[in-house]
């Protein structure tokens, strides 16, 4: 590959094959993303410039990713961001890597959060920040505080904060769940995307997935371990009429449905994501 003359059109050809042939994900895409980000452009300034010869320096680069992402390394750790939200964020192995879905849950939470008037959001199992910083982006009236339990985690999400201009309005604390706030401290919304796969089956997930934090991923014997401790503990944080806004594994809609009801909060439902497979779940505070 280090022979001849490579053009960006020739290397795109024949990254595509590469990857296809070892079952790489999205194979023209990968190597449309991973290509940009050596020669600091967009996607679609390669096909302006598509017989540009690429210099040996950007060769080198470049096949030092095809190498790390033949080796399992996520497209987004090799790239360090990732768009969520029409933003860009700072991702890398210290946290999960943020999920086209889970830009739903936000749209379910800004409908609950008011334009124009203060509100305060609480983000449990923060990850990077995704969800936090979008709403407090979205809804400039609204405090945000975040949690998680990593301290790595923590650290980018702030730097997340800072990077997207809402660090003065979204607080970082380090902790397990709701151990961190402050007492007496109540919320308008609770929301939470924590670890809800079954930990038998991590073992058996693709390897990129593999490679984000396990911490991140594991929700216990059957998946619900952490998702019933934020059912629970958003009872005492939530302003009566608050909305709890959960995302959830595909096949465990019934189960969390249950869940809320018994832990009392009211017009339980669980909704679907853009492919129709049930992703979240809500409940209501009772009213005082």
């Amino acid at each position: 590959m280090m022979s001849d003359v490579w053009t960006i059109r020739r290397i795109l050809t024949w990254t595509t094959g590469h990857f296809e042939k070892r079952g790489v994900d999205a194979p023209r895409l990968t190597t449309e993303i991973l290509l940009a980000h050596v020669l600091k452009t967009g996607r679609v300034r390669l096909y302006v410039d598509l017989d540009r010869p690429l210099s040996k320096d950007e060769l080198a680069a470049f096949k030092a990713l095809i190498e790390r992402r033949m080796a399992g390394e996520p497209t987004n750790y090799l790239t360090g961001t990732k768009e969520f939200y029409n933003r860009p964020f700072k991702v890398d192995a210290r946290v999960l890597i943020p999920r086209p879905e889970t830009e739903l849950l936000v749209e379910a939470v800004l409908h609950s959060v008011p334009r124009d008037a203060p509100s305060r959001v609480l983000d449990v199992c923060t990850g990077s920040g995704c969800i936090a910083i979008s709403v407090a982006a979205e809804r400039p009236q609204a405090t945000v505080l975040a949690t998680d339990l990593s301290k790595d985690a923590c650290a980018l999400a702030h730097e997340n904060a800072q990077a997207l201009g809402v660090a003065e309005r979204v607080s970082v604390l380090e902790g397990d769940l709701f151990a961190p706030l402050p007492p007496g401290e109540t919320f308008r919304v609770v929301v939470s995307n924590p670890p809800y796969i079954d930990s038998g089956d991590i073992a058996g997930l693709s390897a990129e997935v593999r490679r984000e934090p396990r911490l991140a991923l594991d929700g216990g014997p059957d998946g619900l371990t952490a998702l019933r401790r934020v059912i629970q503990g958003a009872r005492r944080v939530l302003e009566p009429g608050g909305l709890l806004a959960l995302e959830m594994g595909e096949t465990q809609g019934s189960a969390v449905l249950e869940l809320l009801r018994a832990a009392g909060y009211v017009d339980a439902r669980v909704e679907k994501d853009l492919e129709r497979r049930e992703r979240m779940a809500f409940g209501t505070q009772p009213a005082a």
